[in-house]
């Protein structure tokens, strides 16, 4: 994701001369394209994230249109006060990028995991908040907060992503995109869990389970459109995030389910309430919280069998 996105930008920013990339210190080299055709169009910022922020927010005030882009936790809970209230709160139109989302650093230890992200900025009034699953939906959302003028958090992956479909099948901001049709459980992930959902959707298979594959990219506004419909033609769900159980994408969408005393099974797959101190790959780490596909699959069989409470 991370060459789509600069590639994105790079475009982006030939056609539009609004458009600025605020660095972190960060990509300098994945940017060389960019400041070579549009030097005026990239600011290196430093390791000074909040004050990257503060600025990113005076442009957007100032009739510009600007990124800030570097790691997932220092682009949102190093410099929160700042989105908060520089940009948020003043409905600035910036587009806010972390990079090397959940536990893709999970080699690098907790200090670059980005495991709380959804459910600190979604108690945040107008932010808007994105999570695409592969490079073709990454530039469709980023095209799309563009062409808007909502403040954004677009969460990103480092590497490797699963290619899922191409760019004319992404839909818009709040809509989802339906992989495989089945009638036990619906698997709806989020962001870059998609390879996740769809390796456990075919594990099931095998034992003779069907289970839909849904895959969401919008975090807020809240997709109740999309939990409406699918909570109205399933009884067994199961959410499936890199982010926390608790307050993410998961549990905005059993609120929903509260809120209209709809009775239905789930399963929120998300990472356990500790810190992860050990080092590995992000395999290693999704396999240690039980978000990988084996954990998916798990956690479906278990929910199929469990009877409907009262």
């Amino acid at each position: 994701m991370r060459n789509a996105f600069a590639d994105e930008v790079t475009r982006l920013a030939g056609g539009d001369p609004r458009v600025i990339l605020l660095s972190g210190d960060i990509g300098n080299r994945l940017f060389d394209k960019l400041r070579a055709q549009n030097p005026s169009q990239f600011i290196n910022c430093g390791v000074a994230e909040a004050n990257m922020m503060g600025v990113a927010a005076g442009m957007g005030l100032s009739g510009l249109r600007p990124i800030v882009y570097t790691i997932t936790p220092f682009t949102t809970t190093r410099c929160l006060e700042q989105i908060r209230v520089d940009v948020a709160y003043h409905k600035a139109p910036v587009i806010i990028v972390g990079t090397g989302s959940g536990l893709s650093y999970a080699s690098l230890g907790p200090t670059h995991h980005s495991l709380e992200d959804f459910a600190i900025l979604r108690a945040i009034p107008n932010l808007q908040i994105l999570a695409p699953w592969d490079a073709n939906c990454l530039r469709k959302l980023l095209q799309e907060a563009l062409a808007g003028s909502s403040p954004t958090y677009m969460r990103i992956g480092k590497k490797g992503e699963q290619p899922i479909a191409p760019i004319e099948a992404v839909p818009g901001i709040g809509g989802a995109l339906h992989l495989h049709e089945g009638k036990d459980v619906c698997l709806l992930a989020v962001g870059t869990m998609a390879g996740c959902a769809l390796e456990a959707a075919e594990m099931l298979k095998l034992e003779g389970l069907s289970a839909e594959v849904v895959l969401a990219h919008t975090v807020k506004p809240t997709p109740n459109a999309l939990f409406e419909a699918l909570s109205a033609r399933f009884d067994a769900i199961v959410s499936i995030e890199e982010h926390a159980q608790i307050g993410g994408f998961g549990e905005s969408f059993a609120s929903f389910l509260v809120h209209r005393s709809l009775n239905r099974r789930m399963a929120i797959i998300g990472t356990a309430d500790h810190f992860l101190s050990l080092v590995g790959t992000q395999s290693f780490a999704r396999a240690h919280f039980g978000i990988d596909a084996n954990g998916i699959a798990m956690a479906a069989k278990r929910l199929i069998a469990a009877p409907m409470s009262c």
